[in-house]
């Protein structure tokens, strides 16, 4: 019998998930399909029964509008939200606004996958000359952080991104699951992963093979120390799940055209 229960969601399909472009910290709202991913993913949790105490998200809008849409189909938009930017996606550096496929193609796939899905390696950083590094920067919702502005990351590995993550969890998340919450936390691909790798303790290599598609909820159940009691479970159609993961995965290919 699980201690406590938590449910991990990446957000809603973006603007840029579907051009196939890396995002990551430029504010991006859900495309039409995430909206009916988000209120599908509701659909679902209020017809098995969840009912949340509260919501965590990052400060970016697709996630947050993910959250809304959520508890929005299961009639609780009343439950409290907390945002933080330690729950941001990771931040791809020089690679933030570039396309997926394209970079396969000049760099090779498997280099795409290392800066993608691997745990350690840091991409390019941003410089002042990105043609989206004044959009992030001076965006208001950093001057309100944790950090200053000139202490936020300009690239991360998702070792990064889950060291700027503990802290949030260990002092923010759990004490509220401790206290017997049942939490949503609407965050992003690669904030989940580091969640996961941590919760679930993946290794440094198996976590490369890890992927979350979007709008799809994630059940933790977890013992009384927070050690998982069994493997991350995807909520849903398990075949459409497996077919949303390898749609992810291929983002990163070069398209049969090009080839």
């Amino acid at each position: 019998m699980a201690k406590y229960r938590l449910v991990l969601l990446r957000h809603g399909e973006g603007a840029w998930n579907k051009e196939n472009r890396f995002c990551s910290w430029v504010d991006q709202k859900l495309s039409s399909d995430g909206i009916k991913e988000a209120q599908n993913c509701g659909k679902h949790l209020k017809a098995l029964g969840f009912e949340f105490d509260l919501v965590f998200t990052s400060v970016l809008s697709r996630s947050i509008q993910t959250a809304w849409l959520v508890l929005e189909e299961m009639g609780q938009e009343w439950v409290p939200i907390q945002s933080s930017w330690r729950l941001n996606e990771r931040h791809y550096g020089a690679l933030i606004g570039l396309n997926r496929a394209e970079m396969a193609l000049n760099h090779g796939e498997e280099q795409v996958k290392i800066w993608r899905r691997s745990y350690d390696v840091t991409p390019p950083p941003i410089t002042e000359s990105h043609p989206y590094y004044e959009e992030i920067y001076n965006d208001r919702r950093y001057k309100c952080s944790d950090v200053s502005q000139d202490n936020l990351p300009r690239a991360e590995s998702l070792k990064d991104v889950l060291d700027r993550l503990l802290p949030y969890w260990n002092e923010k998340i759990v004490p509220e699951l401790k206290s017997g919450k049942m939490i949503l936390i609407s965050a992003h691909g690669n904030s989940s992963r580091a969640l996961l790798k941590h919760v679930e303790g993946i290794s440094d290599k198996d976590i490369i093979n890890v992927t979350l598609p979007t709008g799809v909820p994630i059940l933790l159940e977890l013992d009384e120390n927070l050690r998982p009691l069994g493997p991350h479970q995807f909520l849903g159609d398990q075949e459409a799940i497996q077919a949303a993961i390898k749609k992810v995965e291929d983002q990163g290919k070069v398209k049969s055209a090009e080839k």
